[in-house]
């Protein structure tokens, strides 16, 4: 089995550990991105995908998350499982995925849902509650009786990883840390770090 292999393959058993033992929202990660003035930003998002490629999420591409990508497509993602004290941090890179790919995963989600995406412009000021409520009303009604088509700013973006540590909790805080990193020519090694 390659590193390459055995990252993926790593991060699968403990995502399936996860859900088996009932950590909620186990696909639940924090994103960190960092704006054009050095400040960083973190939000929770939804893990939609995973493989050999990279980890998929989607957005809203005029949302403050995108704006910063868009600036630095370096990005951080953490999956804190504390009730199995494991953690999963992949840091890399973002690529947006293709419009076919975005368009699949739109069309699988619950209408409500894609409503919710035309009817939000994410990170932007609203003026009030009940303004976004009657817009997601009003496009509800519009789209009562055919298919809601993909918004052309709302897609997926798939992170690239360059790093994927996994930390697994131990007793009188010496914790088990391992590192999976890629170097310049792509290969992978694996370093166990101190705690």
């Amino acid at each position: 089995m390659s590193l390459r292999e055995t990252r993926i393959d790593q991060f699968s058993l403990w995502m399936q550990q996860a859900i088996e033992l009932g950590v909620v929202d186990p696909t639940a990660m924090t994103i960190a991105t960092v704006a054009a003035d050095g400040q960083p930003s973190q939000r929770i998002v939804l893990l939609k995908h995973f493989d050999d490629s990279g980890f998929g999420f989607y957005t809203n591409y005029g949302s403050r998350k995108a704006d910063e990508l868009a600036t630095n497509p370096k990005i951080s993602l953490h999956f804190p499982w504390h009730a199995i004290e494991r953690q999963v941090k992949v840091c890399g890179e973002v690529v947006k995925v293709s419009t076919a790919e975005s368009l699949k995963y739109f069309a699988s989600r619950p209408m409500e849902s894609q409503i919710a995406a035309i009817a939000s412009q994410q990170s932007r000021v609203l003026t009030s509650r009940s303004f976004l409520l009657n817009q997601f009303e009003s496009l509800k009604q519009k789209f009562s009786n055919g298919e809601i088509p993909l918004p052309d700013f709302w897609g997926g973006y798939r992170v690239e990883p360059k790093e994927i540590e996994f930390w697994q909790g131990g007793a009188n805080r010496l914790h088990d840390r391992f590192r999976y990193l890629q170097a310049a020519d792509a290969s992978w090694s694996i370093d166990r770090l101190a705690p």
